[in-house]
């Protein structure tokens, strides 16, 4: 503007602009460069506002995802129920179904009392130590909790539901390896004090930025804190009840076969189904290339997994055994759990491939040691848990020794703690009230004495 005053100056001393026109013409190009600023300022509000616009959107979309992750692992309940029924005989089956509809509702309790605070204690990322930490009961709502400002992701509602979904499956995976003769009663106070203590304070070693965490052990979604933490509640339990009657009958195997194996294909595909919130859901965020990848790698894996199991049944019996193919596919699944979103879709092959012929040897040799595990929750969580959680030091992209270090730390410690605890607090629960139903009630089924109903009243069951 100073130049161009300077040119209608030395314009009007020579006589070629009148004194009117460059006033005039000043107050022109004044206007325009107040209009231009306008302009830019506008321009800048409407680009900030869209930034916003698409924070937000993205806000929502990341929420509404891990919502329905969340619902999809809910679903897991059903598939546990109609699998653990489906292989079990017909005159327990009411019983199986309520104890998988209840843990979800004592895991949900337990989990907003004492175990958020207990697994998310505000260990410091990176640093911590530390073993033990306790936020408080309950779940206040932390500042800015409905809103973006939490983690940029999702509210602290959806947060604690996706987690709580997690508490409550873990003491799901125990009621099958204790079925047909475990008390109801003792079976539910184990539940509650597992899902509210015990998962929690091991998760936190590693989710809640503890110990574990600080020292690089890797766990995505819980082939050790979930599954295998769910597999040793299942050894202890199985331990200390002992087997069904019949099970091993002078140094011979008995097979006790399931009454519905349709049930236990739709409990199968149910858990595959859940398997795409359960890992595609702990990416945590609706982050397109990351979900897809990690749910196509699980998949791949559970397929794996149920060729791996069929072909080796068959190598060693003749027969294409169905319950060890759905085995298979359910141990494909928990062992890439570990490292879903770190590996490749060969990796997974691999890994679900090594995990369907681990099943099937476990499910043999525990037999032979004379475990008596009803639908094989041992070797599909807890054998299955240690392979996944030792491949991520095997194979993806943080493979090597040092990580190899890492997974075996956290497998020692996890796995030790969590039996220790099992086997303690089964321990008790059988000095001081029982933990076996009576001879008579095994042999009649527990759905009569323990519920006073039958499932197939109309049928003679075995």
């Amino acid at each position: 503007m100073d130049t161009l005053a300077v040119f209608q100056d030395s314009l009007a001393a020579q006589g070629y602009l009148t004194e009117e026109t460059v006033t005039l013409t000043r107050t022109m190009v004044d206007s325009l460069m107040a209009s231009n600023k306008t302009i830019a300022a506008d321009l800048q509000a409407l680009k900030l506002s869209a930034g916003q616009g698409t924070q937000d959107n993205q806000f929502k979309i990341d929420n509404l995802w891990m919502l329905v992750a969340s619902a999809l692992v809910f679903i897991m309940h059903l598939g546990f129920a109609t699998l653990e029924s489906g292989l079990s005989r017909a005159k327990n089956t009411i019983n199986i179904l309520f104890k998988n509809t209840v843990i979800p509702c004592i895991g949900l309790l337990t989990f907003a009392l004492m175990g958020y605070g207990l697994m998310f204690p505000g260990f410091v990322a990176g640093t911590s130590m530390e073993f033990f930490g306790f936020a408080g009961f309950g779940i206040p709502l932390p500042e800015n909790g409905e809103t973006a400002a939490y983690n940029g992701k999702f509210t602290f509602w959806t947060d604690f539901l996706f987690q709580a979904m997690f508490a409550a499956t873990c003491a799901t995976i125990v009621s099958g390896a204790v079925a047909e003769r475990v008390k109801l009663t003792a079976f539910l106070v184990f539940s509650f004090v597992y899902v509210m203590l015990v998962y929690p304070i091991i998760g936190s070693w590693k989710w809640g930025f503890g110990w574990l965490h600080t020292l690089g052990f890797y766990d995505f979604a819980g082939s050790t804190l979930v599954h295998s933490v769910g597999g040793c509640g299942a050894l202890a339990g199985a331990l200390l009840l002992g087997p069904r009657l019949g099970k091993f009958y002078k140094g011979r195997i008995n097979p006790i076969p399931g009454h519905n194996v349709t049930s236990a294909v739709i409990g199968t595909f149910l858990l595959w189904l859940g398997w795409f919130g359960f890992n595609g859901g702990s990416v945590l965020s609706a982050d397109p290339a990351l979900v897809s990848k990690v749910i196509l790698v699980t998949c791949l894996a559970a397929a794996a997994g149920g060729m791996s199991a069929t072909l080796t049944i068959f190598t060693l019996s003749k027969n294409y055994d169905i319950s060890m193919t759905l085995n298979g596919i359910l141990s494909g699944l928990v062992a890439i759990t570990a490292g879903a979103d770190q590996m490749s879709p060969l990796d997974s092959i691999v890994i679900g491939t090594v995990g369907g012929v681990l099943v099937v040897v476990s499910v043999l040799v525990i037999d032979k040691m004379r475990i008596d595990d009803p639908v094989g929750a041992i070797s599909v969580h807890l054998v299955n848990g240690i392979w996944g959680t030792l491949a991520v030091g095997l194979f993806g992209s943080l493979s090597g020794l040092p990580q190899l270090g890492a997974q075996l730390t956290g497998i020692v410690a996890c796995n030790t703690t969590a039996f220790a605890a099992a086997f303690s607090i089964f321990f008790i629960l059988k000095k001081s009230m029982g933990i076996r139903v009576d001879e008579e009630e095994e042999i009649n089924g527990l759905d009569t004495y323990e519920h006073g109903i039958e499932a197939y009243p109309n049928f003679s069951l075995k």
